[in-house]
């Protein structure tokens, strides 16, 4: 079953150690429209409320030598059996019953990446999953069912 794997968020106030991310792992959350994982200091930002990432790319990463504990890829979303490494900008996604986010863009890693990770960038081209932005605020959990919503049609 697809389903979410992992949720994290970046505490309010707080600074990011050099060597590290910091990030708290939960259990559930609310994600709020517009905004991202509430009350996250990552959260926001108009075409990236989110970094969503699929739990089997991060175990082939993990195999690479990457640091993959949650939230250490600067992911706040792991999905299980989900390839959201492959979804195309406009892709909505339910999560749980009623959040619903949307594909913005893929995502790339950045320098501070590269430097925590130990590792160039290039070896994640294309693995670093999506940045979305939420379309309807619920709540969500981890072992929440996750599905990809048909594309509306106009007339």
């Amino acid at each position: 079953m697809t389903q979410i794997a992992s949720i994290v968020y970046k505490p309010q106030g707080q600074r990011d150690p050099e060597d590290a991310y910091l990030r708290v792992d939960t259990d559930e959350a609310v994600l709020v429209a517009g905004y991202g994982i509430e009350n996250d200091a990552k959260g926001g930002h108009p075409k990236r409320n989110l970094n969503v990432m699929s739990y089997e790319t991060l175990t082939n990463l993990r195999s690479q030598g990457f640091y993959t504990e949650p939230g250490q890829m600067g992911e706040q979303l792991v999905i299980h059996r989900l390839d959201v490494d492959n979804l195309p900008p406009g892709t909505r996604v339910q999560l749980g019953s009623s959040a619903v986010i949307e594909v913005v863009e893929q995502r790339r890693g950045c320098a501070r990446f590269s430097h925590i990770q130990g590792k160039s960038l290039d070896l994640v081209d294309g693995k670093m999953g999506v940045m979305a932005v939420v379309i309807s605020s619920g709540p969500i959990r981890v072992g929440d069912p996750v599905r990809v919503l048909k594309p509306e049609t106009h007339v």
